[in-house]
């Protein structure tokens, strides 16, 4: 596959997802559908300011969320370190980000915090813990949302990105659960960077990594899920997640998108179906479902994220990265790059991580 079209792929990922981060911002968290209509109307095509007295009150329309901050400072220590350089991110957390925080959800950059941001806070400052004793329970998709930045850099080193994702993601994530999904995540843009469709046949190629090893989950069955047969070994377990499922969703969301007879509409009612909150089990299967229904059409698929209402900006997010994959940067519409605060900025750096990902796969 073309270098050219790795780096376009790379870098809509990454422009993606900051979009959906700023496209979220204003109509962030309605979980009354009404409520948010009335107050966006009918169809939210553009950025927009938060409503006074609700999340985010005091941003503008165009700003990231902390969401967005927090990936671009993974961006800018990608980038400046020419790989995954876990000091380096863990100085610029302590250093760029926690003295931002007072421990508050309603505080810091974005003007909100989200709950495993909080935990570690205050595990690293208030009670003075190392780092690697951060990590809370939450089971939301924070650690997605700038891990899909190493995805992005390791896109062609499926078994480095592996290892980055979910040690970077235990920073602040505890649950094993969460860890695979976030690791599934990855692997999944990681595919669609490289020049895959988001489809059937998806998770075919995810458990083929698996079975090499390559992927660090555990399964026993043979290819086509076929069960094993009498005197198969068991894989060992060791250092490995539970089981490939999360892998294998991607697919299923992807078939449910393309088969006639299973038709949500509109589609941003995806959130009614998979569910309006924070989890990250609500999350992704929405995102899978957009990017693969829509294709290239980045356009619709990030709208479609935001209008679904509750944590539409972590839908945003992860549909934008996504869909923006599939589209690639050059197919990405001009007005959601002008519309952001730092368009141009954000797109040098999603162009110069995009570089590295393609031309320095790995320094390890």
């Amino acid at each position: 596959m073309p270098n050219k079209t790795i780096r376009d792929r790379a870098a809509g990922a990454l422009m993606g997802a900051w979009i959906g981060d700023g496209l979220g911002l204003g109509p962030h968290w309605y979980y009354d559908l009404d409520e948010l209509r009335r107050d966006y109307g009918p169809w939210i095509s553009d950025y927009a300011d938060p409503m006074p007295g609700r999340y985010h009150d005091g941003m503008k329309a165009g700003q990231l969320s902390q969401s967005g901050f927090i990936l671009k400072l993974t961006v800018r220590s990608l980038i400046e370190c020419g790989d995954y350089d876990e000091p380096d991110f863990l100085r610029r957390m302590d250093a760029e980000l926690f003295p931002l925080l007072n421990g508050e959800p309603a505080n810091g950059p974005g003007g909100y915090t989200s709950q495993s941001i909080r935990e570690a806070w205050r595990r690293r400052v208030l009670q003075k813990r190392p780092w690697g004793e951060t990590a809370g329970h939450a089971d939301t998709t924070e650690a997605i949302e700038r891990t899909l930045a190493m995805a992005v850099r390791y896109a062609l080193d499926p078994a480095r990105l592996a290892e980055t994702v979910s040690r970077n993601a235990a920073l602040t994530q505890a649950d094993d659960l969460v860890l695979s999904l976030t690791v599934a995540y990855g692997a999944v843009l990681a595919q669609i960077v490289q020049g895959y469709p988001l489809d059937a046949r998806l998770s075919d190629r995810l458990m083929d990594l698996v079975k090499k090893g390559t992927l660090p989950f555990h399964a026993v069955t043979r290819e086509g899920l076929k069960p094993p047969r009498p005197g198969d070994p068991d894989p060992p377990r060791a250092g490995r997640f539970a089981s490939p499922d999360a892998l294998l969703s991607p697919s299923y969301m992807a078939r449910a998108a393309s088969d006639p007879d299973i038709r949500i509409e509109p589609a941003w009612k995806v959130s009614l179906v998979y569910g309006m909150p924070c989890a990250v089990y609500h999350m992704l299967p929405a995102a899978y479902y957009l990017a693969a229904r829509f294709g290239d059409d980045f356009e619709s698929a990030v709208l479609h994220a935001v209008n679904g209402g509750g944590q539409n900006q972590a839908r945003a997010i992860l549909t934008g990265a996504l869909a923006g994959a599939r589209a690639g940067l050059s197919r990405i519409p001009e007005r959601f790059i002008n519309g952001l605060e730092e368009g141009e900025t954000l797109r040098a750096l999603a162009l110069a991580l995009a570089e590295q990902a393609a031309d320095n796969p790995s320094r390890g």
